[in-house]
């Protein structure tokens, strides 16, 4: 079976996110394509976050709910269902580093799961990983960069 990979015709793994997709240009999400996820998955769950922000972790886009079959999400496409982002709101926000700091890395991270999540839209970070931790098959992961 091929690796579960997780791939964008905007992001190169590695690269630059084009200033479109990040809150400098139309914060618009990237366009993601994926390959099959393993037997047994029974759904998606899609997480972008900026690793290195000072003082941790900040969160751009939690989004669940996705049907394993479905292969991506096109551009400024929104999930089924997604969480509560950084920002304090709901769906995706992009990179958006605080000037100066430096390149930050963005790493959009597929979670395939074996169960299908039961929460409402909404939720923040916490919520969504207890509910999905120890059921996770697989994950796929893109990293792109930007700075400001």
């Amino acid at each position: 079976m091929a690796e579960f990979s997780l791939t964008s015709s905007a992001v190169a793994a590695g690269g630059t996110i084009p200033r479109r997709h990040t809150c400098d240009g139309e914060d618009r999400s990237p366009p993601l394509l994926w390959s099959a996820p393993p037997a047994g998955t029974r759904s998606l769950v899609l997480m972008l976050d900026d690793p290195d922000v000072p003082g941790g972790r900040f969160i751009h886009w939690l989004a669940w709910a996705i049907t394993p079959d479905s292969g991506g999400l096109g551009e400024g496409e929104p999930a089924p269902l997604e969480g509560r982002n950084g920002f304090g709101s709901v769906g995706y926000r992009g990179p958006c580093p605080p000037r100066g700091h430096g390149p930050h890395r963005y790493r959009f991270r597929l979670h395939a799961v074996a169960e299908e999540l039961r929460l409402a839209s909404g939720v923040g970070v916490r919520e969504l990983e207890q509910t999905f931790t120890g059921n996770v098959l697989a994950v796929a992961e893109l990293v792109g960069t930007y700075q400001r």
